[in-house]
């Protein structure tokens, strides 16, 4: 267990879209989610596993939340690990529920506040694209793609502030629209019958609850799918895909048992008419 959470593991996928504008056929993105930087008490592993990351040499790395358990001081040794992320197209992210300083007694709000606001200035000063209800443009050729990164939306009582129209409203239907969302809840209740439609979406929140039994291509169980019906890996429903990234990091408990610490390379793929 306590050797499994640096145990980095790089899952790779091939998805295949109708409506994927002919100049991004083979376009890669890198996706990493919960590093909780906070819980990290080894410089030289967590180092390695930034090199695998960078290694995968994608188009864009796609950071999709929990960037520490609770406050900004959380990366005092970790921020120039991080900003060595680089690719061609840059490095966005999105906050995730921790990332909002709820779970940490704060002595004032105006505490609160700043800490808030430290944690979203330093991933700007790492490079990072903090997409707040937002969408980024990314051209080739005269086509386009769009990175579309939401607050944190999640049921069961975690924080619903992420807009989708407001991310969207320079977008159209058919724009092709790759969505950062923290909790893979947002998928089933607001996502994937929104009219903008995504294409694909990537969340993590779940960590695959850092325990469970996984054969790949063949059997995956962990408790957490009780609560999660999307918990872990590539779903496909509508013509849309959801992948829940299992987390970078950890947190609670320092390990990981058969739920290893995931890097998810996606390649995205136009689908040829037969």
């Amino acid at each position: 267990m306590y050797k499994g959470k640096y145990n980095y593991k790089v899952l790779t996928y091939e998805l295949e879209f109708e409506d994927l504008p002919a100049s991004f056929d083979g376009y890669q993105i890198t996706q990493i989610s919960d590093l909780h930087c906070g819980s990290f008490d080894n410089n030289e592993m967590v180092n390695y596993g930034i090199d695998l990351i960078n290694q995968q040499q994608s188009d864009a790395i796609l950071f999709t939340g929990d960037l520490v358990n609770n406050t900004a001081a959380e990366m005092d040794n970790w921020k120039s690990s991080f900003a060595k992320l680089k690719a061609k197209d840059g490095v966005f992210s999105i906050l995730g529920n921790h990332d909002y300083g709820d779970y940490y007694n704060w002595e004032s709000d105006r505490e609160k506040l700043n800490n808030f606001n430290s944690i979203k200035q330093i991933q700007h000063e790492m490079g990072w694209k903090l997409l707040l209800d937002e969408a980024h443009e990314i051209n080739r050729a005269n086509e386009k793609i769009a990175i579309v990164g939401v607050e944190n939306w999640g049921k069961g009582g975690f924080k619903q502030k992420g807009d989708l129209d407001k991310a969207t409203a320079n977008l159209n239907e058919n724009d092709f629209k790759v969505l950062m969302s923290h909790d893979p809840s947002h998928w089933d209740a607001k996502v994937k019958n929104h009219p903008k439609k995504f294409q694909l979406t990537l969340s993590g929140h779940t960590h695959g609850m850092q325990f469970g039994i996984e054969i790949p291509g063949w059997f995956k169980f962990s408790p957490v799918q009780f609560r999660y019906p999307q918990w872990a890996g590539i779903y496909k429903e509508a013509g849309q895909f959801l992948n829940v990234n299992r987390g970078f990091g950890y947190l609670a408990y320092p390990g990981r048992l058969g739920i290893w610490p995931e890097i998810t390379v996606i390649k995205l793929k136009r689908k040829v008419a037969v």
